[in-house]
């Protein structure tokens, strides 16, 4: 199931998604124990970061319950600025009362097949017995104006039954390697939230949702939680070229 929200104003967008983290992360650790969070880099996120380690989120979010994943990675050290972990570490987590141990950040100071095997190794420590890999309680994700998502790049291919894998970008601007999460592991999340914002993305999110299907060349579109439900929230540029009468039906 899918469905998409449009926002005239930010505000109002990361306040609905900030509420709507809150309560998934409540209802899982009620009913499991624990809350899987799975981050996404980028700057469409930080705001939701910053937002949540504000009152009322702070106060209302299990933390100490809360284990903290990435989809994907750079690979540079956690202080380099292109790292998605230190976004994460320094608008949010170093913020809130979250237990160190309950962080599994990708070593991007490593090389690919090592930070590869180094993050299949924590996600083990995750898993439940007799499954491949543990099931995310929610993914945040983000779309690039290529279509990507995560580090899951136009073109790129997947091996079946893997969770991590390396990729290489094509944008000599940013460090191109980058380890993933693949799109099983993120299909099976109960949960995947795409924050999309920006007029720069206008096109390239209504040809992922209202345009033929082409996963290799629209990544994103790989994107469909097996038994989850998948929300996108956007602004108004980046919903300007939508027809919501056919996606919300």
């Amino acid at each position: 199931m899918s469905k998409v929200f449009v926002f005239d104003a930010p505000a109002g967008l990361y306040n609905v998604v900030a509420d709507h983290v809150t309560r998934l992360a409540q209802e899982a650790v009620a009913e499991r124990g624990r809350f899987l969070l799975c981050l996404s880099g980028g700057n469409t996120p930080r705001p939701l970061y910053k937002q949540l380690a504000l009152p009322p989120w702070r106060e209302q979010m299990p933390w100490r319950a809360c284990h903290i994943l990435w989809g994907d990675e750079r690979l540079v050290p956690p202080d380099d600025r292109e790292s998605n972990y230190r976004l994460a570490q320094v608008a949010l987590l170093a913020q809130v009362p979250i237990p160190a141990g309950n962080i599994y950040r990708m070593r991007g100071e490593l090389e690919p097949e090592a930070a590869v095997a180094d993050y299949t190794q924590q996600l083990a420590a995750l898993t439940e017995p007799g499954q491949p890999w543990p099931r995310l309680d929610l993914a945040l994700m983000g779309i690039g104006s290529d279509g990507h998502t995560a580090s899951l790049f136009p073109g790129s291919s997947e091996p079946s039954g893997v969770a991590v894998i390396a990729t290489v970008a094509n944008d000599p601007k940013r460090p191109a390697q980058r380890i993933t999460l693949t799109s099983a592991m993120l299909n099976s999340s109960r949960e995947v939230i795409f924050l999309v914002r920006g007029e720069e993305k206008a096109e390239p999110l209504a040809t992922i949702l209202q345009g033929d299907q082409d996963p290799l060349r629209w990544p994103a579109q790989r994107i469909r939680p097996e038994s989850g439900r998948l929300v996108w929230y956007v602004d108004q540029p980046a919903a300007s070229r939508l027809d919501l009468s056919l996606i919300n039906e």
